[in-house]
């Protein structure tokens, strides 16, 4: 009587094994890609919504609403990574002061990034303008020159669009 035998032998494991190995190490370097592209994608959407709710506060409450990056309750063109705030800005200071409201305040965006914009703040009037000039955020995922970076326009309307400007970059003394 022959007896049944079930299984794989060592041989056969070593080489699936090997198999194994050689597409993981063929695709980690395309998934680091994907995940850059990913986080660029959603940092900037979060800060698309950010831009579109202090407009739609503005227009609705009839304020002076400011977006920007606050450093010791004052607004800094240098911390935007450390996370985004909305609030109403009565006396237009760009300061949080005791008279003004916070309407929101995003976390951090990942450390790994870059996230740039060529202004202090973004103040939307009442009827929904934004003061000042266009300006342009910028997304950087991991490094300033990410082929993944992504961009918002905002124009003097109030306007928020995508950028389809395929060279975005985030190094710095480059303008928006």
């Amino acid at each position: 009587m022959r007896h049944l035998q079930l299984g794989f032998s060592l041989l056969e494991v070593m080489v699936a094994m090997a198999l194994l190995a050689v597409l993981a190490s063929v695709g980690a370097p395309s998934l680091k890609s994907l995940y850059e592209g990913y986080r660029a994608q959603t940092g900037i959407k979060q800060v698309q919504q950010l831009l579109q709710f202090a407009r739609n506060q503005a227009i609705s409450y009839g304020v002076r609403v400011s977006v920007c990056a606050l450093k010791d309750g004052r607004c800094e063109a240098d911390a935007w990574q450390q996370g985004v705030t909305v609030f109403s800005d009565r006396n237009g200071n760009l300061a949080l002061d005791d008279d003004d409201k916070l309407l929101f305040q995003s976390g951090a965006f990942d450390s790994q990034d870059i996230l740039k914009y060529n202004r202090d703040a973004i103040r939307f009037l009442p009827d929904g303008l934004a003061t000042g000039t266009n300006g342009t955020f910028k997304y950087c995922p991991g490094q300033a020159n990410s082929p993944h970076s992504e961009a918002l326009v905002i124009n003097q309307a109030g306007r928020i669009r995508h950028s389809q400007d395929e060279n975005i970059n985030c190094q710095d003394g480059d303008g928006g």
